[in-house]
């Protein structure tokens, strides 16, 4: 819909494309949607739920898998963003590499996009 045909909006490293498709085997979901809701001290933030249908205006993203659909409303902003998971001592979690975000929050979960 939007971005470069041919080419996916987002992308998925190794390890993310792993967990997700491990989610969505222990869910028995389709996918994740991913989208974007105002909130968090920033204006912004990431949603992902877990699906049971593809949407048709959803951009559907498949690797290793792992399938994403992005939220028609969030396209715009995800255009270019690599989805990475990390696993880490005291924490683990999705991480959003996204070249639209102008700036983003001390807590990692809020985030301000460009032109906004």
């Amino acid at each position: 819909m939007f971005g470069i045909p041919g080419k996916a909006a987002v992308t998925m490293t190794p390890m993310a494309a792993k967990q997700i498709a491990r989610l969505m085997a222990k869910q028995d979901s389709q996918g994740l949607r991913i989208g974007v809701k105002k909130g968090g001290c920033a204006g912004m933030e990431y949603t992902m739920d877990y699906v049971s249908s593809v949407n048709p205006l959803d951009e559907v993203v498949e690797q290793d898998g792992a399938r994403v659909m992005i939220a028609p409303m969030a396209q715009m902003f995800l255009i270019g963003t690599e989805i990475d998971y990390e696993m880490g001592i005291v924490e683990s979690g999705f991480k959003f590499r996204n070249p639209n975000v102008a700036e983003a929050c001390g807590c990692g979960e809020s985030i301000k996009f460009k032109d906004q």
